[in-house]
């Protein structure tokens, strides 16, 4: 079963999505947020694209197994994503989507520290100044949060066949 996953942040939304047997996640693409219809949007066109079953949404609990406000944002936007998607699936043969969400706690973290390891910088991303001062590296923050896309729905899928 083909999956897509989904680290849900405030600027941007990582996606990744698995293979078609559902054993292994892949980090696919970034979603910039113009706002949250046109991220919904988005979400539903590579739902549509790679004919996926099944949304995994990573959901940021605080380190000690709370829900903070974050969470509740990303909770928000999901059960947004699931109206839309299920307002979608009666006018169209666009088939209903699973949607689970998984525990996502230093997903981010996690794939900073790999692309750290694999030679990327330790420095934050920096986007330009207006003055035009600084570099722009959107790029390896938009690959931090695809990566971190991928790690979430990793977790999920090995959680699946366990």
């Amino acid at each position: 079963m083909r999956s897509l996953g989904l680290d849900i942040g405030d600027r941007r939304t990582g996606v990744a999505i698995s293979d078609a047997e559902g054993l292994l996640a892949f980090p696919l693409s970034v979603i910039d947020h113009k706002n949250e219809e046109a991220a919904i949007a988005d979400v539903i066109r590579f739902a549509q694209q790679y004919q996926v079953e099944r949304i995994v949404v990573g959901l940021p609990y605080s380190l000690d197994g709370s829900i903070g406000g974050q969470a509740e944002k990303v909770t928000a936007f999901t059960e947004r994503l699931r109206s839309v998607i299920a307002s979608e699936a009666k006018q169209s043969d666009f088939a209903t989507v699973d949607i689970q969400m998984w525990d996502e706690r230093l997903s981010s973290k996690a794939a900073e520290r790999l692309m750290m390891d694999a030679g990327g910088s330790r420095n934050k991303p920096r986007s330009r100044s207006k003055k035009g001062a600084g570099t722009y590296r959107l790029s390896a923050k938009a690959a931090v949060d695809a990566i971190a896309a991928a790690f979430i729905l990793q977790g999920f899928l090995d959680s699946s066949r366990v």
